[in-house]
């Protein structure tokens, strides 16, 4: 708990003058100003966090958790949950999503159990960090208790400070869990007071009368355990997820560390919404990859504040989204750093 309070005290604002000196250099390369538009906030909003004045993003990685849930007992997913442990191997033989974008993009990508309710196979490409055989059922009680919450936040920032060690120049989030839009969609109704039935998607693909299961279930769950919005872990305890947890440490970690983050999907967003709520000035630190499809995902991102760089209809999860980001990102920056200056490719500027 000790180091949980040391890494939210290291989180810095971010200083809004040298994010202006950016703002100068952009303006002055070749092109009209603003005519790049996200590309060039985005290259902005890195040199802010980092407080480099452009540098290449050579140290990509993503951080892919895994861990079930123990209120797929209840129906509210269209997969059974063996097949977390079964993605888990699928993400180290290569064979995900993950894998290809990651690669496409030139991301590592580090896969962590933290808590899939089964021992898996030892393997070297796999960190093992489990909290727990998976979370209770939560619409029996808490979904883990709030000592794991802890746990699993501070495993998040163990495993993002050991791979920083190493050097990390810009972060991705990912997960792994069936469930896990249940647990998700809880936090967010929690935290943003809206309605569960607007902030509860189909997950991977259930039927109308799965998704109308679904809703009852999280509302018997918050109804049940009482979560306390103004205490962000005790909403993670009764509600969450291992991995949502641990994406939640992962975030804070890396804005102590002035490491930009990419955020995946829905279950990335309930972490950024937990961390958010832990410490609100982590919001400058984070970027927003997309907008799912999972309608609670929207919801997540306005009530942060933050603008996704793309919308492609994406639910996957796994990282998946981040991946794409992290691509914009490396562009963002290339633009910043490559492209000439007026002056230097002796172009005239704009008239007076």
């Amino acid at each position: 708990m000790e180091e949980f309070k040391k890494i939210t005290s290291n989180i810095k604002t971010i200083d809004k003058n040298f994010m202006n000196v950016i703002q100068e250099k952009l303006d002055n390369l070749t092109k009209p100003r603003g005519s790049l538009g996200r590309l060039e906030e985005l290259a902005k909003q890195i040199c802010g966090i980092t407080e480099k004045e452009g540098r290449l993003l050579r140290n990509k990685v993503i951080f892919t958790l895994a861990s079930d849930h123990g209120v797929t007992e209840e129906g509210v997913s269209a997969y059974p949950k063996e097949v977390t442990s079964q993605m888990v191997y699928n993400f180290l033989t290569g064979g995900a999503g993950i894998n290809v974008l990651a690669k496409h993009v030139g991301a590592k990508v580090i896969v962590i159990d933290i808590g899939v309710a089964s021992d898996l196979k030892p393997d070297p490409r796999l960190v093992i960090k489990k909290i727990n055989y998976g979370t209770k059922n939560m619409v029996k009680g808490p979904a883990m208790t709030r000592d794991e919450a802890i746990k699993a936040i501070c495993a998040g920032i163990e495993i993002f400070e050991d791979e920083f060690k190493a050097g990390i120049d810009i972060a991705g989030t990912g997960d792994m869990g069936i469930g896990n839009t249940t647990a998700s969609s809880a936090i967010t109704a929690v935290f943003t007071k809206k309605p569960i039935e607007e902030i509860t998607g189909r997950g991977t693909g259930l039927d109308d009368k799965g998704l109308k299961n679904k809703i009852d279930v999280i509302r018997k769950s918050i109804s049940l355990n009482k979560p306390d919005s103004s205490d962000p872990i005790d909403v993670i305890s009764k509600v969450g997820g291992f991995e949502i947890a641990g994406l939640a440490g992962i975030i804070l970690a890396a804005a102590s560390k002035r490491v930009p983050v990419v955020i995946d999907g829905f279950i990335s967003g309930a972490a950024a919404l937990a961390a958010f709520h832990i410490e609100p000035k982590v919001k400058d630190y984070m970027i927003a990859a997309h907008c799912s499809v999972e309608s609670g995902h929207k919801v997540i991102l306005e009530h942060i504040g933050l603008k996704p760089l793309f919308d492609l209809d994406l639910r996957l999860g796994e990282g998946t989204g981040a991946a794409l980001g992290i691509g914009l990102a490396d562009a963002a920056i290339k633009i910043l750093i490559q492209m000439a200056t007026f002056k230097s490719a002796n172009v005239s500027e704009k008239k007076k």
